[in-house]
């Protein structure tokens, strides 16, 4: 089952409440109906384990072919009362966002000192009593800059990335193509699923690109947490070492959230495969999206750094 709510961060400076409602629904061929969220579970579970995914009332196959949205269903569920997460009261859907961003007493927020370290964060009711005791307004001139110079090292940590990719989108020699990955099993005598790119052409070269769930966890279907790591293998021969920055993102008609991370590694003809590293989606709910699917798209660019 799905939680009725979670509390997420859409913005580093704010709070937003998603309330994950369990439509829009998937529906099997015999009428039984699954929110999104369970719905894609079931196909990651079926993907780790090598089964066919099935319905968990009938047990008919289910497949993002074989199933449909019950749109008759959606519209009556729309309008029936939702609970708030923060106070638990029932609110017409259509209301339930608004009251959550600005009426709710419960609701999550920050102190207004926030901006100069106060680390506070609690119902919106108990804020006017906080914000009247917080200590941060009086902390000396000295105690605020070593508060402010914490905040500082973060955001330069955050801009870094940032200032990475447009110095190397400078870089003369750039290459970047979208890659599929698609699902194989080993051939051990407990099968691990893992994932492979056919071969490649990037800066003349050719590559592979190989990714496996959980660093090739025994069971990882018996995990809620789940994530993807990644290794890039130069195949061609190369006549000196070829050092390059490269970084995986979203492809152009995905939707999977992806924090972009840049890799570094210098590629011999002795030395061509990188070591296995995360791929930065956000949470096992974006990795179960991706095994969901029948084969997972992406872009790739690689930099090559000129001696």
């Amino acid at each position: 089952s799905v939680s009725p709510s979670r509390l997420q961060w859409n913005k580093p400076d704010s709070f937003v409440f998603e309330a994950s409602f369990p439509f829009p629904s998937s529906q099997c061929t015999n009428g039984h109906l699954m929110c999104a969220g369970c719905f894609i579970h079931l196909l990651a579970d079926a993907r780790l384990k090598e089964e066919q995914a099935t319905c968990p009332n009938c047990r008919c196959e289910i497949s993002k072919s074989l199933c449909c949205r019950n749109l008759a269903v959606e519209k009556a569920v729309s309008e029936l009362p939702s609970e708030c997460g923060f106070c638990m009261r029932q609110f017409p859907r259509s209301l339930l966002e608004r009251h959550q961003k600005e009426e709710c007493q419960d609701r999550v927020t920050q102190c207004k000192y926030k901006r100069i370290g106060c680390p506070w964060q609690g119902p919106y009711h108990e804020l006017t009593v906080h914000e009247a005791e917080c200590t941060h307004p009086t902390k000396t001139g000295n105690e605020l800059m070593e508060i402010l110079d914490e905040m500082d090292q973060t955001h330069k940590k955050e801009m870094q990335l940032y200032n990475s990719i447009f110095s190397l989108l400078s870089f003369e020699k750039i290459g970047y193509t979208e890659v599929q990955f698609r699902p194989y099993r080993t051939d051990d005598f407990i099968t691990r699923l893992y994932y492979e790119t056919p071969r490649f052409t990037v800066l003349n070269q050719t590559w592979v690109l190989k990714a496996r769930v959980n660093d090739s966890e025994r069971n990882p279907n018996l995990s809620c947490k789940r994530t993807l790591s990644f290794q890039l293998i130069l195949k061609s021969k190369i006549s000196s070492p070829m050092e390059c920055s490269f970084l995986l993102l979203k492809g152009p008609y995905d939707d999977v959230k992806i924090n972009p991370v840049i890799y570094h590694f210098v590629f011999t003809n002795e030395n061509n495969e990188t070591e296995y590293v995360p791929l930065p989606i956000i949470d096992s709910v974006e990795c179960n999206k991706l095994l969901a699917a029948k084969n997972i798209n992406l872009r790739l660019f690689i930099f090559q750094i000129q001696k």
